[in-house]
């Protein structure tokens, strides 16, 4: 099955994708964030979010952005810094344990904090990430898959469209490479979502991203991590 996504509604989304609200940034875990989750989650927050925070701030020194833009066809070796970052800071932990629900999205404060997540936290930390490096959104589809080496096991990704009608990249917990799509064929894609649309991967498919409840509670807990 192909990874794609409408072309024309990514090419259009491409100019206006950075406009939206700048929620989920290293930048928004300040002091009032660090005491919050140090509550919550022990005193090692602050330790924590520091690399957190220092990587990002090393790589808009860069400019990551523009070190992607300029690396055309070399793309997964930038992504892979990314992709080993968030990997490195997070320990996968399936919800129930971790969370105590059978299924909970964290936001990148609340993985980072807390040190654990499982698949989907993983992709959303990256996501964010990426998004704070200045990569436009249309670029970036959170996955979700079947992981069929797993017997089939639910599980996400996030995928990189240099543009709209490439081939993507994926950026991976249970294989830590950065590897085009056509290379991961334990994979099956489902559907796939962004801040502006969900999508199917088989029918094409779209939707508002806030049909999928626990993308929009994510969305809700970043507003309220913003205002601590």
């Amino acid at each position: 099955m192909k990874w794609v996504v409408a072309a024309p509604l990514l090419a259009a989304a491409i100019a206006s994708a950075q406009a939206i609200v700048d929620l989920g940034f290293t930048t928004k875990a300040g002091a009032g964030l660090t005491a919050l989750y140090t509550r919550k989650f022990g005193p090692a927050v602050a330790q924590r979010f520091q690399p957190w925070a220092a990587f990002a701030s090393d790589q808009k020194a860069v400019p990551f952005s523009k070190k992607l833009e300029s690396a055309q066809g070399h793309e997964a070796d930038a992504l892979q810094i990314v992709n080993d970052s968030i990997n490195s800071q997070i320990k996968w932990v399936e919800d129930k344990v971790h969370w105590g629900v059978d299924d909970y999205w964290a936001t990148p404060a609340e993985s980072i904090a807390s040190a654990g997540g499982d698949c989907e936290d993983f992709s959303i930390a990256k996501y964010y990430m990426l998004k704070e490096l200045g990569v436009p959104l249309a670029r970036l589809r959170i996955t979700y898959v079947r992981a069929l080496k797993l017997s089939g096991q639910a599980h996400m990704v996030l995928a990189y469209y240099s543009k709209p009608d490439a081939e993507p990249l994926i950026l991976d917990n249970i294989d830590g490479r950065v590897k085009p799509a056509s290379q991961r064929t334990d994979l099956e894609p489902i559907y796939s979502f962004n801040d502006d649309e969900v999508q199917m991967v088989k029918s094409g498919q779209r939707g508002k991203p806030s049909q999928l409840r626990t993308w929009l509670q994510v969305q809700e807990h970043l507003v309220a991590e913003s205002r601590t």
